[in-house]
């Protein structure tokens, strides 16, 4: 590989630079401006002509609908990108992919058509596995070859090492346009290693510049002009906003220089009357102090981010050496002296925050692509392994030499192993091909060492010869030895990847970890598991793997899904999967984190191998997987953050007041306060993310208060069987349930795993129970017909509930509903209600992603 690519995707800057391995320096290729960042902005007009960078970003105030901007924060999902101006719609991938071709087209032609040459594209560490391999289909989209992934944060600190060459452990604090990435990092000899990864998926200069339009720009728009109630929406007065929200970040920029600055737009400039008719124009004062104090939330939230991360690590911030401000809003004195203070660490400027990224990435390309072509050429050659040169001739002895072949050092080692009888007076000599220096002939021993001087940056060539006792040479060798910037030994996984499976089929869903938090990357393996039902050739039935990222496992569906592989009857045309046959799932996750995840059945007639399927459905996708769904609506999310408020109040009661409750609380406000109409699509993600934060704070609450939480809830369902249940229980049914509240009270003395089984169990027998009594089967209908809001297929709904108040109206339930009959009537109406209530049961619930409602059915294998 000649030449080393590094890409910052930007939400709202973007960077490209290359990286010269002979001489450790980097260049930032510029915009047709001349500018180091190129806005992440495209501008179509209406003559078609396409504009992307600087001349985009200029016209998007003014011709928002000819625009797009911000579609990195909905890259992975299947919001519309709407130029309705010009009549287009696009995804994030191809948005995203229009940046990257712009980049890219920035370096000479020889370089890009090179097959030697491999692109690096930055990811921040909070993205998800979609979002990752969503970003993949992008390059692919742009016409980039070799590509790929890096966390920023990781890049970020290739940069700084290069520049400051010092050691110690670094907090990276990334804060972009559109997220936060915090990464712990460890420098020993300028040998890397990533401690551990953080961030905040939806926080960055953005949401600094929405915050000022929401609680600044819009009350003095409303206080000075005649502006109707739904100005966020109308699209009379989008243009305004768009100029509004350009205007604030101008004067936000202005501020990291100032104490005050104007948002300023004359009236020509915003070109829009209110109602009244009047001209309307922005001169709105802006104080440093104001700023502070409406960002200071997000700051904290920033802080808490960074605590956590390093606490993750065991060190406190008495070890850390400094923070390295990467990111646009870093610029912002204040902001880097409050997170500072906040951490009580001090802070580093030594490296460009817009450039960095892009900067680290091209350095971190070269090991990458070094190393997969090293892993293509032998399985022998890894990076951070031993490679080998070997001389063999007939009747002589073999010899290896052995060495590292990447170091930062300035020296290294060259070592003889040999392998049979060596003649006492046999020799070999090493030489620096590259300045002439020889180590002279020195006797052939098993384990004999030469030191060599690694004399310049990139590659140093050494040529090994042995000489037999004639002091003939037998054999010569070329050796390479790389000397690196640095070379980074670890990178963590920044989530836990699980694949959902059931011990049981109808059982509790349990996680089986492909990858945990902080496992090294890459990683990759096998795991053996049962088909829990048959699938015949050209039946709609179907195998269903379903992939979870996050630390949640008692209640696996509140982590964020990242997708389900189906494998269907119509993938095959003949023979049948039985049930409990061996199902083979591999998969790999590279140090980007974008996993890739294949089954093979081993079943003949199949096809082994189900295509290798990657979590993002793209268009070359071999598989028939079905993308998920990412786009959850604003009544959803505020459906969603309702509920949490309840697991909450039910916590308070069982734990009191606890600082994670607390934060738990704030994160669901966003979701609380959205207004089911939003359309707002920033706004609906934000508060989609903090519920997901939500969740896990609740995880973390009753892991830490496993047993009092236990307790409860098994003396709820203790509570609710006396009180519903018990008295319409046959003999053996109340032994049996007695038993097993006696054998769920040992798993919590136990504190072991089987206490969610055995509760499940306890909540199935009290519904069986339940269910057969006719005053049971009534509320429920009544109950599931007053919540229409939680199921996805409306039509079904409104039909099954229509068949039940028909069947309502029979007299024989009005007279039991007005106490005139027993509780148990036995009648045939009853089971046709019974019926429809299981057919409401059955319809999928809303959850803001579409295949949830897939049941796992693939079971751990007990043979593996």
């Amino acid at each position: 590989m000649e030449n080393y690519i590094g890409i910052d995707l930007g939400t709202t800057n973007s960077a490209i630079c290359t990286y010269d391995k002979s001489t450790f320096q980097t260049r930032v290729w510029k915009s047709p401006e001349q500018n180091d960042v190129t806005p992440s902005a495209i501008y179509i007009d209406r003559r078609g002509n396409e504009y992307v960078g600087q001349r985009a970003y200029n016209a998007a105030p003014r011709s928002p609908d000819n625009c797009a901007t911000l579609f990195k924060r909905f890259i992975g999902t299947s919001t519309p990108i709407e130029l309705s101006a010009v009549n287009l719609t696009l995804t994030p991938e191809e948005c995203s992919a229009k940046i990257l071709k712009t980049l890219f087209g920035y370096l000479p032609e020889d370089i890009r058509n090179s097959p030697d040459t491999g692109v690096v594209i930055t990811v921040p560490a909070a993205f998800n596995q979609t979002q990752k391999n969503a970003t993949m289909e992008a390059a692919k989209k742009g016409g980039i070859g070799k590509v790929e992934l890096v966390q920023e944060p990781v890049a970020a600190v290739m940069s700084f090492i290069k520049a400051r060459n010092t050691d110690g452990i670094f907090l990276i604090y990334d804060l972009g346009g559109g997220t936060l990435d915090i990464s712990i990092a460890e420098s020993i000899k300028r040998r890397v290693s990533i401690l551990a990864h953080g961030g905040i998926q939806v926080c960055g200069g953005r949401d600094f510049d929405r915050t000022l339009v929401d609680n600044l720009v819009r009350p003095w728009l409303h206080e000075n002009f005649e502006l109707p109630d739904d100005l966020p929406t109308n699209p009379t007065y989008k243009p305004l906003l768009r100029m509004a929200t350009w205007a604030t970040e101008r004067a936000k920029i202005e501020l990291s220089a100032r104490d005050e600055a104007i948002i300023s737009l004359s009236e020509i400039d915003v070109g829009t009357n209110d109602l009244n008719g009047d001209e309307i124009y922005l001169d709105i004062p802006l104080q440093r102090d104001f700023y502070n104090d409406l960002i200071a939330d997000r700051v904290n939230d920033t802080v808490h981010a960074a605590r956590d991360t390093l606490s993750n690590t065991g060190y406190t911030p008495n070890d850390v050496e400094c923070i390295v401000w990467v990111g646009g809003p870093t610029h912002y004195k204040p902001l880097r002296d409050k997170v500072s203070f906040e951490l009580g660490i001090k802070g580093d400027l030594s490296v460009n925050p817009m450039t960095a990224v892009a900067e680290g990435a091209s350095i971190f390309a070269e090991p990458t692509f070094e190393n997969n072509k090293d892993k293509q050429d032998s399985k022998d050659k890894q990076k951070g392994k031993k490679t080998e040169a070997v001389t063999q001739s007939l009747d002589e002895p073999i010899v290896t030499f052995r060495f590292i072949d990447r170091t930062p050092d300035d020296t290294s080692k060259i070592a003889v192993h040999v392998e049979g009888q060596v003649p006492s007076d046999y020799e070999f000599r090493v030489k620096n091909l590259d300045d002439g220096w020889t180590s002279g002939r020195l006797p052939l021993e098993q384990g004999e060492t030469v030191n060599v001087n690694l004399m310049k940056p990139g590659e140093n060539t050494f040529e090994a010869v042995v000489y037999n006792t004639t002091g003939t040479p037998i054999k010569e060798e070329k050796i390479v030895i790389t000397k690196t910037v640095a070379n980074v030994e670890g990178i963590p996984a920044s989530s836990h990847i699980a694949l959902e499976v059931v011990k049981e089929i109808g059982g509790r869903s349990v996680p089986v970890y492909l990858v945990t938090e902080h496992d090294r990357l890459p990683k990759e393996g096998t795991i053996l598991l049962t088909a829990g039902e048959s699938v015949e050739a050209g039946s709609i039935n179907s195998l269903n793997f379903k992939l979870w990222e996050g630390e949640i496992h008692d209640i696996i569906s509140d982590n964020r899904p990242i997708g389900v592989l189906r494998i269907n009857g119509t993938d095959f045309s003949e023979g049948i999967i039985p049930e409990n046959a061996d199902l083979r799932c591999s998969y790999e996750v590279p140090t980007g984190g974008d996993i890739k995840f294949e089954v093979e059945v081993e079943i003949e007639g199949i096809p082994k191998k189900f295509g290798q399927v990657y979590c993002y459905k793209s268009e070359n996708s071999d598989s028939d997987a079905s993308q998920i769904n990412l786009d959850p609506d604003a009544f959803q999310v505020a459906e969603d953050g309702i509920q949490i408020r309840k697991r909450i109040d039910h916590l308070n009661e069982i734990v009191g007041n606890n600082p994670k409750l607390e934060r738990a609380e704030q994160k669901i406000e966003p979701s609380l306060t959205l207004a089911s109409e939003e359309t707002d699509n920033e706004k609906i993600l934000e508060a989609y993310n903090a519920n997901l934060e939500a969740k896990t704070l609740l995880f973390q609450v009753r892991e830490e208060n496993r047993k009092k939480i236990r307790q409860s809830d098994l003396d709820n369902v203790v509570d609710d069987f006396n009180m519903y249940s018990r008295q319409h229980v046959r003999p053996s049914e109340e032994t049996a349930f007695d038993n097993l509240v006696e054998t769920a009270r040992r798993s919590i003395d136990n504190n072991d795993d089987d206490f969610n089984e055995h509760l499940s169990e306890l909540r199935g027998r009290d519904f069986e129970i339940l269910w057969r009594q006719d005053w049971f089967v009534i509320d429920m209908f009544n109950h599931l017909a007053n919540s229409a809001h939680l199921f996805a297929d409306q039509d079904r709904f409104e039909e099954l509930v229509h068949i039940g108040e028909q069947l309502m109206e029979h007299p024989e339930i009005r007279e039991l509903l007005a106490g005139r009959r027993e509780a148990r009537i036995n009648s045939e109406v009853v089971d046709q209600l019974r019926g429809v209530v299981a057919q409401i049961m059955l319809i999928p619930r809303i959850g803001g992603v579409a295949d949830r409602d897939l049941i796992a059915n693939v079971l751990i294998n007990r043979n593996a």
